[in-house]
């Protein structure tokens, strides 16, 4: 057997790829639900995957810095290009915790006062990055922010209140024509940053430009390159992950997501229609559609042809599809909702949050503060630091895991505020939220029955995570 395909076979079976030269296209590549794909739209061929395939030699997997670190260290092909705690934790043991993505600078839960010479030691200071996939981002207080660091308590003991600490979760580099803004804090995207905010009538030439400077901050960064690269080697990986389309195509109960009518899997991504504003949920009066287009709650579409279908499966995640795009949520205090709209309470669906049609993030720039970073949070965050802040106007006190937004803007409203990502792919990238509090999509359901008192009934509860399993 070509040694080549033996190492995708062992890349299929464990998320790592070795010293794999390419990936056929739409290769599947195994996951807890199913099988993911991804589909290298700049194949002429889309059927014949043994002619094609995805590089795997270019800049993006190249080490350009200084600690053996790639872009691919953290943006995994099996894991949707982003990483999942379960990949991690098989990293840590196939290389007794020495693989590149182990490293101090960012990996680690601190960067001082931690041993690593040991196998315990770097299984203790990488914790939060085994169990949660979580990078270490140092970010630091913007000199004219509305409010000051008052106190940090971090159990790791990072307690600068100048530059903070903050642990997340690495974004998918796939699907990026969808997006909206980069980086969960929108930091790539932003003035203060000397990056560009992205709109309709700008995009997506700012959307390139925004993901070449995230290119050269990750490499001089989270890799520590001594040089920044060159031109060529950020174009080659920004034409490389914007040719990449990325979703569940085979389900464990359901078969092929593409089959009988339905539209799931990484192919029609490649046409599915997207601009800057496309369904935004936001009143008319806002401007965000440059077409004046209303709102439809009707988000997903892809399984609509199994809405009758006499497979169990199929039918469950149709159901789900319906529970999605229909299932009322009375949405209440969610800052950048029910402050900028002016109502204490707005009855919505999931889609007023995830309103990009067959994608699932916001279509404008639109974050928000859903509570996901907040002490009061349904779910675990006691892994996290506790970060005091003080309004410096009015003397007001608020405490959070993650300033989020305010750490660019520095705007007091922005406190905890991060973008939603995009949906598809979900299966494989385990766990959820920016700070990695739900470990399953199950908990993802619990989360938002708790926070917003849903009401989910269980059928709806088995649907809706069918229907996530399938993005």
């Amino acid at each position: 057997m070509n040694t080549n395909v033996i190492r995708l076979i062992v890349g299929a079976l464990t998320g790592t790829f070795l010293s794999a030269q390419s990936l056929p296209n739409r290769f599947p590549l195994l996951n807890p639900s199913g099988f993911l794909e991804t589909y290298n739209i700049n194949n002429t061929s889309i059927d014949n995957i043994n002619n094609t395939s995805i590089d795997l030699t270019g800049a993006f997997f190249q080490s350009l810095g200084t600690n053996g670190r790639s872009c691919s260290s953290c943006h995994r092909p099996g894991e949707g290009w982003s990483v999942s705690a379960a990949e991690i934790q098989l990293r840590f043991l196939l290389t007794r915790g020495m693989d590149p993505i182990f490293r101090t600078n960012d990996g680690s839960n601190c960067d001082h006062n931690i041993n690593t010479s040991t196998v315990d030691g770097r299984r203790a200071a990488y914790s939060l990055l085994l169990s949660r996939g979580l990078i270490r981002i140092a970010l630091a207080v913007p000199a004219n922010a509305q409010f000051t660091v008052v106190g940090v308590q971090n159990p790791y003991g990072c307690n600068d209140t100048s530059t903070l600490s903050m642990y997340r979760r690495p974004l998918p580099s796939t699907n990026l024509q969808f997006l909206s803004t980069v980086m969960f804090d929108g930091r790539e995207s932003s003035l203060q940053t000397g990056t560009e905010k992205i709109t309709y009538a700008t995009n997506p030439a700012d959307l390139l430009a925004d993901l070449a400077h995230q290119a050269m901050d990750a490499t001089t960064g989270h890799a520590q390159a001594a040089t920044p690269p060159t031109a060529a080697q950020v174009q080659d990986i920004v034409n490389f992950e914007t040719a990449l389309r990325t979703a569940q195509a085979i389900d464990f109960r359901a078969g092929f997501l593409d089959a009988g009518g339905a539209n799931g899997g990484p192919v029609p991504l490649a046409s599915q229609s997207f601009y800057i504003g496309i369904n935004d949920s936001f009143p008319p009066s806002f401007g965000f559609n440059p077409f004046g287009t209303p709102f439809t709650p009707a988000i997903f579409s892809l399984y609509d042809a199994w809405a009758n279908s006499h497979w169990p499966a199929r039918a469950s995640i149709a159901r789900g599809q319906a529970v999605f795009n229909t299932k009322a949520i009375n949405i209440t205090g969610v800052a950048g909702i029910n402050d900028v709209l002016g109502l204490t309470s707005l009855t919505g669906s999931c889609g007023t949050c995830h309103d990009t049609p067959n994608v699932g993030n916001h279509s404008v720039s639109a974050p928000l503060n859903i509570g996901v970073g907040d002490l009061t949070s349904p779910l675990d965050v006691s892994y996290l630091p506790v970060i005091t802040l003080q309004n410096n106007t009015t003397g007001a006190t608020v405490q959070t895991t993650d300033p989020g937004r305010a750490l660019i803007t520095g705007l007091w409203a922005d406190i905890g505020k991060a973008k939603g990502p995009i949906l598809r792919g979900l299966a494989a990238r385990a766990p959820y939220f920016h700070n990695g509090s739900a470990a399953s999509l199950s908990d993802i359901v619990t989360f938002y029955e708790k926070r917003f008192g849903v009401g989910f009934t269980e059928q709806e509860k088995a649907d809706l995570i069918a229907f996530l399993n399938s993005l």
